[in-house]
């Protein structure tokens, strides 16, 4: 638990200290990138596009058709910005990298406006179901005292 637990304290500091994105945002890259270990198969390392395009699963199955709108609130505008988190992760030793992986392997390779417009969202497959509470501690709604995120 203290892992998570500094890990947590290591992300909120970073975003703190940046202060472009929210801390949602960063806690959003870890679970893009978890989701493209399960899309891998195995724990490996990932490029940028396997990473963007968990990120765009991730995002459509929390936010659906309001991916957008939850986007633009964090300040994620292009899918460079994915990548400068995820370069700042680096930075902060919290995410790992090779020699070959640049800011550019990020650069354009989607369109956010395409890809998470609401009626593009709604035809994407069907989300799978995730607790509200868990929704809205990842897009930033406090949940109040007692009301934590229930572990799955």
């Amino acid at each position: 638990m203290a892992d998570t637990e500094d890990l947590v304290n290591a992300v909120q500091r970073l975003a703190d200290e940046r202060g472009r994105f929210p801390f949602q945002a960063y806690l959003f890259v870890f679970r893009a990138l978890g989701k493209s270990q399960e899309l891998a198969g195995k724990q490996r390392h990932v490029t940028g596009q396997e990473l963007l395009e968990a990120a765009r699963q991730v995002a459509l199955e929390l936010f659906g058709p309001l991916t957008l709108m939850v986007f633009k609130a964090w300040g994620l505008d292009q899918t460079e910005d994915i990548g400068q988190m995820v370069f700042d992760l680096v930075d902060a030793g919290l995410m790992g990298k090779t020699e070959e992986d640049s800011l550019a392997d990020f650069r354009d390779v989607y369109d956010f406006e395409e890809v998470f417009a609401p009626h593009v969202a709604l035809k994407d497959e069907r989300p799978k179901l995730v607790s509200g509470s868990e929704r809205f501690a990842l897009v930033g709604v406090p949940l109040g005292k007692g009301r934590e995120v229930p572990a799955e």
